[in-house]
Formats: C-alpha cells, sequence, structure tokens
C-alpha cells in the first residue's frame, strides 16, 4: 500500500474541512466541494438529484396507493458500499434505460439499514460524501422510512430486485423477485428472476455495473451517466478488490473498473492508479473505529432472519450475525466498567432490542507472533436468549446444538477461549486461525438450527 497523496488526506477529511475544487498536483479530482454546497448540507448534482427525487415519488405514490407501479432494488441488511452502492447504480439503470419506452419503470434502492446506523461505516460517509449527497443522507432510502410494514408492502409492489444478496430476507418474501445479482453462492431464491446473476467477482458491484454498461450501449440513445455515480461504482469495486490486487480479484472486475473508469472526471489516470488511491483511503476510513462503543460495533455491521426449525413447538427462530474488528478483550474495555459481565450486559440490551434468540459476534483482530509478523485471530461468540421466542429447556437444547455443530466443524478447530470457564448459562467463546468469516460460519449454524429438534 502506498503512502497517501495530499489527495488522500484530503479525503479522509472530507467531512470537517472545505475541499478544493480538485487536487493542486493535478490528480483525482475532489468531487465533493462544501463551497458548493447550499445552506443546510444539500447535495448537489444529478446522482443526488435524482436519488432524492425518486425517494420522493414513492413516498408520495405509496400514500396515494400506487405502490404497484414500484420495483424495490435492495442490498443485503449488513449495508456496506458495495451492497448500497449496486442498489442505487442498477434503481439508477432501470428508470433512465426505460424512461423513453412505453413501459417505463419506477425503481427505488432501499438500504436495509437504518438511517442512524449508516455512518457507523466510515467509509460509505466518504464515499456518499465525495459522490456530493446530502448531508444526513436524506437522499437516500432507508428500511426505518419505509411507510409500511414490509411483510404487508412486499405483495403490493411491482417487485423487488435483489443486490449482494442471495435470497431475500423473510420479511420480503412475498414479493416477487424480478432481478437477482450476486456474487456468493446461488441459495435457489427467485428460478425466473431475470436478469439472474450469480458470478465471483470482488465486488457485486461489478456484476452491476457491467450489465448496466451492456445494456446502455445497446441503446439507441444513451442517458445522461453522472460522474458522481460512476466513481461511487470505482469506490465500491475499489474497496473490496484491494485496489484490484487482492486474490479474490477476477478478470471482470479489473475490465468493468476501466470500462467505468473510462466515463468518469478521472479518465485521464491509470486504472492501477486510481482504484489502489481509492483503496488506500476508504481502506484508511474502514479502519476508524476506535471512537464507537461496544453497541455501535454490534449494530455496524449485523445481519439477521428468521430460520425455520423442525420443532412444533418453534417453527422460527431469530438468528442474528454481528462482525466487529477488535478482540473480545478490546470490547470489554470499551464497556462503562470494562468488565466481562458489562460486554454480555451490552450484548443482551442490544440482542433484546433487535428480538433475537440466537446471536453470533464474530470478532477478528491481529496480533504478532514470536518473529515479529502479524497473524489473524479470530473469535466467535454464541449466545442463546430464553426471553424471545422459546422457553429455557429449547434454549438450553438449541444452545448445545449449535455449540456441538460449531465444535465439530473439522475446518473451524476452534479452541474455547482463554476466559470460557468465566462464562455463564448459554455463552460460549472460541478463537481460531481458520480466516472463515460469515459465509462459512452462517451455513455451519443455519443448518444446526434447521436439524434441532
Amino acid at each position: 500500500m502506498r503512502p497517501l497523496s495530499a489527495l488522500s488526506a484530503a479525503l479522509l477529511t472530507v467531512a470537517s474541512v472545505t475541499a478544493l475544487p480538485s487536487d493542486p498536483q493535478g490528480q483525482i479530482p475532489i468531487l465533493s466541494n462544501e463551497l458548493h454546497k447550499p445552506k443546510g448540507g444539500k447535495g448537489v448534482g444529478h446522482f443526488s438529484e435524482w436519488s432524492r427525487e425518486t425517494k420522493k415519488r414513492f413516498l408520495i405514490d405509496w400514500q396515494e396507493g400506487r405502490e404497484s407501479e414500484w420495483t424495490i432494488v435492495q442490498g443485503n441488511e449488513g449495508g456496506d458500499l458495495d451492497s448500497m452502492t449496486a442498489a442505487l447504480t442498477w434503481a439508477y439503470h432501470l428508470e433512465h434505460s426505460t424512461a423513453n419506452t412505453s413501459d417505463p419503470l419506477k425503481a427505488v434502492a432501499l438500504l436495509q439499514t437504518a438511517t442512524h446506523a449508516l455512518d457507523l461505516r466510515p467509509e460509505n460517509k466518504v464515499a456518499l460524501e465525495n459522490s456530493q449527497m446530502t448531508e444526513g443522507h436524506e437522499d437516500l432510502l432507508t428500511i426505518d422510512e419505509l411507510p409500511e410494514d414490509p411483510e404487508t408492502l412486499a405483495p403490493k409492489l411491482k417487485g423487488i430486485i435483489l443486490v449482494d444478496h442471495a435470497s431475500p430476507l423473510r420479511k420480503w418474501s412475498n414479493a416477487k423477485i424480478l432481478s437477482i445479482f450476486d456474487h456468493h453462492v446461488d441459495r435457489g431464491a427467485g428460478p425466473d428472476a431475470k436478469p439472474r446473476i450469480f458470478e465471483r467477482t470482488a465486488s457485486c458491484t461489478t456484476i452491476v455495473a457491467r450489465t448496466m454498461l451492456n445494456e446502455l450501449e445497446r441503446l439507441p440513445e444513451e442517458y445522461h451517466m453522472p460522474h458522481e455515480l460512476l466513481e461511487l461504482v470505482l469506490s465500491a469495486i475499489a474497496i473490496d478488490s484491494g485496489g484490484l490486487t487482492s486474490a479474490i480479484t477476477t478478470k471482470t472486475d479489473v475490465e468493468t473498473s476501466k470500462r467505468v473508469l473510462n466515463r468518469s472526471a478521472w479518465a485521464d489516470r491509470k486504472v492501477e492508479d486510481v482504484m489502489e488511491e481509492l483503496d488506500d483511503i476508504l481502506s484508511k476510513a474502514k479502519k476508524d473505529l476506535d471512537h464507537l462503543g461496544l453497541r455501535d460495533l454490534l449494530r455496524r455491521d449485523w445481519k439477521g432472519d428468521l430460520v425455520d426449525t423442525p420443532s412444533p413447538r418453534t417453527p422460527t427462530v431469530s438468528l442474528g450475525f454481528a462482525s466487529v474488528p477488535y478482540s473480545m478483550d478490546e470490547q470489554i474495555e470499551k464497556t462503562d466498567f470494562a468488565e466481562l459481565f458489562d460486554w454480555f450486559a451490552v450484548h443482551a440490551a442490544w440482542t433484546a432490542e433487535v428480538g433475537v434468540d440466537i446471536s453470533i459476534v464474530l470478532n477478528k483482530y491481529k496480533i504478532k507472533d514470536k518473529h515479529g509478523k502479524k497473524k489473524k485471530i479470530r473469535e466467535i461468540v454464541l449466545t442463546v436468549r430464553d426471553d424471545v421466542r422459546i422457553d429455557q429447556d429449547q434454549a438450553d437444547s438449541l444452545f448445545k446444538t449449535v455449540k456441538e455443530a460449531l465444535e465439530a466443524d473439522e475446518f473451524l478447530k476452534l479452541k474455547p477461549w482463554y476466559r470460557a470457564n468465566e462464562l455463564s448459562t448459554r455463552q460460549m467463546v472460541w478463537s481460531h486461525e481458520s480466516g472463515a468469516g460469515r459465509k462459512i460460519i452462517r451455513p455451519v449454524v443455519e443448518a444446526a438450527v434447521l436439524g434441532w429438534d
């Protein structure tokens, strides 16, 4: 990773300083210019105006009973930059590519993250401000702003489109799935969806952007593509692909980035330089989490859903996953009393708020070995509550089932945390060095829940 340029430093402090219109060294132009924003931090440019107006039209149409005319493009509930950008990009494309046809589409991007949680991902804040969006995220439709519960809204819509998300959350299960774009494992949802693309790429935004450009270039006349959106696309791909240098980067990520770059305000730069610098900027912002308390760390990357069980007494349980880039010890220090009991008190308050039966917290951090080299350590925290959908006996049984499934997984090779003997009922913490994250651990847990009786 190369040293940050003067431009990078300016972008990283974009929320607190007034940026210059362009980098004095003549490199990547700075997109967010506070001098040009009117009082109140309203966004400028076509992308911000479109997003705000689309949100307004959707809410007006819902009020007047015309929700059946709308398609909701939604990512996963983790709300990372990739999921958000992919949803915004495809919603913009659907509306603009059909605007001059006999069947114009109404599409709005929905972020399945509450407004107050968006800034818990600093990289999102930097990327959105660089795309000249309105302060406070007024341009964006978030899950807490939906005027109707998803269970009742879903069947009224024209349909939903999933991006960076293989299957809809249970609350959206009654919606028609029109399209799916994902870079994870196909879970069989929406078999009749078109397009339905599952492809291994570093970023789902890559798949969406490639499809968008392919369709755009086939139109009789291309619609306006705002540079703010193009640069948001590049940002999402950059952070997911390590600036196009990570092991998961594909030829498609590279080629799509070049195509997007050629249409952007950075077209005179080399794609390798632009993507590396964007990755430097956003990755540094992503790590700026020391100011967050434990509750915010738990909710900043939270994903959960209802899972069916074979038990007639408990047909469903609620399962939630948090990903936290700090060790258990570091998180304990962030509590009021800096004690183990307080970690579980804060965690219990959060899981009670979201109504979760089973919670899995996935921690990751780095330590130096005896040779001074850094190595990655991961931890898994398992808890099961007995006050939501299940009683004490059921909770004990479910905890035992999930605990045994995790400990039996040969790939994980879990070791009890060094303070495991201090834990209470239905609490367990392990450490491991397998490198397995949520994508590997979640199916293990879900399979255990599905087999629990």
